[in-house]
């Protein structure tokens, strides 16, 4: 997964139209744009186009509009952001059909160094429904089409996951596939963190649900040299050891599956750890009554990990050299419940000689929320994505590049 061509590797492209794939599914409020990361984190693989004289196309989806043409979900603003930072008229077709006969000659018409961004490519149905819908293959036909069926550019790590009309069955049209720069950055440091880790290598697993994240952990016990469990999912491993998690998050069903990790990391020599104390409210409210404790009694749920755990959290990640964290330690997005969480974002901000890497949207936003982006290596920009990368899964969107 990690030798595929880049955008690096093409040449002669004076005049060639060029397709790529960005991810521009950002947020929105009444039509303005609320976060601007993902259209920034676009530039450098347009710009680059650009400068070798391609004409761009761009396309991308928003949201969910389910094969219909949702205004509030229009790409229209992102239009206007591109010009503004590209510093050239990005030009913009509100087609419903996406490659209707209006946006079929806008592309035909595109002169080296113009920018054309299409309309959201989930307005049409089809998109979502690719190898699972004759018709999808005729979109797919279409979005290659606009570009001579030449060149097209996978720069959407967020969507990799998905095999749809716009990530994959374009590629069945198109003569070279490559990856931007963003996706490119996202396989070097999410594969080699994974695959060819520098050790020790620390892993640290958090948020509500054990069965969220039930692969990536079987599949990181193979790999890492030290284990960190925090957030709801701690609760069942603790249950499942005998001991009492009062009304604290616990998947009953998966219990058995926590011990069975628990016995493969002795198995494996890999250092398992979990809280030995909590930060525990009554209810679920940034002001409820809380309390640090050793055992959780009932009525009281864990919030958040105690300052024991943190110390021995702390202290596992000393020396590390490769840290992945994918999940928050406990209830960060409330202040009372998120020292946990700060705790171990600044340790690993701390290792200066590390490759820390940083997935899923909860660990992201705690990471830009408590100002520590810049200190991590590489902040990954697809949730789902890199999670199922980090399960050990080869993700089709990566997968229908070509390799070098």
């Amino acid at each position: 997964m990690l030798n595929k061509k880049t955008v690096d590797d093409l040449t002669n492209l004076q005049g060639k139209k060029v397709l790529v794939r960005c991810d521009f599914n950002v947020p929105l409020k009444e039509g303005v744009i609320q976060n601007y990361n993902r259209i920034d984190g676009a530039i450098p693989t347009i710009k680059k186009l650009l400068d070798q004289g391609a004409k761009v196309i761009l396309c991308s989806h928003l949201g969910k509009p389910k094969g219909e043409a949702v205004p509030e979900l229009s790409l229209a603003p992102v239009a206007v952001a591109l010009s503004e930072r590209l510093g050239v008229e990005v030009k913009f077709v509100d087609d419903a059909k996406v490659t209707g006969p209006e946006t079929q000659k806008v592309a035909a018409d595109l002169k080296e160094g113009e920018v054309l961004l299409l309309q959201n490519t989930r307005y049409r149905v089809e998109e979502t429904k690719y190898g699972k819908d004759e018709n999808a293959a005729e979109y797919a036909k279409e979005l290659a089409a606009l570009c001579d069926n030449e060149v097209f550019v996978n720069d959407a790590f967020g969507t990799a996951h998905r095999a749809h009309c716009s990530n994959v069955g374009v590629t069945k049209f198109t003569k070279e596939n490559v990856v931007g720069y963003l996706m490119q950055k996202e396989i070097k440091f999410l594969g080699e963190a994974v695959e060819n880790p520098v050790r020790p290598f620390v892993a640290i697993l958090g948020g509500a649900k054990v069965s969220d994240k039930i692969a990536v952990i079987n599949n990181l016990l193979d790999k890492v040299d030290t284990l960190i469990i925090g957030g709801g999912m701690a609760y069942t491993f603790l249950k499942a050891q005998g001991q009492e998690v009062g009304n604290s998050l616990l998947e009953e069903d998966k219990m058995d599956y926590a011990l069975e990790m628990v016995k493969k990391a002795e198995a494996k020599g890999v250092k398992l750890l979990l809280p030995v104390d909590h930060v525990v409210g009554k209810t679920f409210a940034n002001d409820t009554e809380r309390a640090t404790v050793d055992t959780i009694e009932a009525g009281w749920s864990g919030f958040d990990i105690g300052p024991k755990t943190i110390e021995l959290y702390k202290d596992a990640l000393a020396g590390a050299k490769t840290v992945v964290w994918n999940g928050p330690m406990g209830v960060f997005e409330f202040e009372n419940f998120a020292a946990g969480t700060l705790a171990v974002c600044g340790a690993v901000a701390d290792l200066a000689d590390a490759t820390t890497v940083v997935g899923g949207g909860d660990s992201v936003n705690a990471v830009k929320r408590l100002g520590f982006a810049d200190k991590m290596s590489h902040i990954s920009t697809g949730g789902g994505a890199s999670l199922e990368f980090l399960e050990g899964k080869e993700l089709p969107g990566v997968a229908a590049a070509d390799n070098k």
